[in-house]
């Protein structure tokens, strides 16, 4: 495997990634939260598009993989930053943007700081306004006392470590909602969703497809499919949706 290459952010951050160049429209892979661009999707992916001669960019969030910085520093915001940095520096012309979990999230904020660019959207399981929604709205009020008396509350995980949820990213999440105001896609756009995820809910799929605006829009549930949605099935119906807004099917 080839070793990533670094990027420095404007604001000083170290970035790995790898960029493989060919004909656009670039696809660029965000991944999940405390996940890495060695998961099985991004990798899947990468070797498609090599395949196809395709552009293709994948990367760790600062506080994730091979990046700078610690996880429970970062928030929604810092990780947007580190998006636009990298699509920036890295990319030309339009793009096809591959979101999974937070990394969908980040594929919509994307959306909205570069819909001049983007040429088509792909979500998996994808988890807009998760901190307020899911970790906010779900919070006790002992957890609540402490975050602010220690700054941070842990919380447990299906496919990880426990999650430290700090004070900043619930407070910064709250400054980058997307399903409190208009959502225009205007390009062909497909969301993925297993039924038996535990970490994302059908409802929530749902209520996205329901607030966003766009001509060509599909929310595809699989049966059976959990949070990793990395099954032969599921890795296929994600290139097969690649294409589909690409425009190659």
């Amino acid at each position: 495997m080839t070793q990533a290459k670094m990027l420095k952010t404007p604001v000083g951050r170290e970035l790995a990634y790898h960029y493989s160049k060919g004909s656009g429209p670039c696809v660029v892979f965000l991944g999940g939260l405390k996940s890495d661009m060695q998961g099985t999707k991004a990798v899947v992916l990468e070797d498609w598009a090599k395949a196809e001669g395709r552009a293709f960019l994948r990367f760790d969030y600062s506080g994730h993989g091979e990046s700078s910085g610690r996880f429970e520093e970062g928030c929604i915001g810092d990780w947007h930053e580190d998006t636009l940095a990298v699509i920036d520096a890295l990319t030309e012309g339009p793009l096809v943007v591959v979101g999974s979990s937070m990394g969908g999230w980040q594929a919509l904020l994307l959306a909205r700081a570069r819909a001049e660019r983007i040429a088509g959207l792909v979500t998996i399981a994808a988890a807009p306004d998760f901190t307020e929604d899911g970790y906010w709205a779900s919070f006790t009020d002992a957890q609540k006392a402490a975050l602010e008396s220690i700054g941070h509350v842990e919380l447990p995980s299906d496919y990880m470590e426990p999650y430290v949820i700090t004070k900043r990213m619930i407070e910064d999440g709250r400054e980058h909602l997307v399903l409190r105001s208009e959502l225009p896609l205007p390009f062909p756009v497909r969301f993925l969703q297993g039924t038996d995820d535990s970490a994302v809910s059908v409802a929530t799929a749902v209520r996205l497809l329901e607030h966003a605006e766009g001509p060509d829009m599909q929310l595809r549930l699989v049966k059976d499919a959990d949070h990793r949605f990395s099954d032969e099935r599921c890795l296929a119906m994600i290139v097969q949706a690649v294409k589909q807004v690409s425009g190659t099917v």
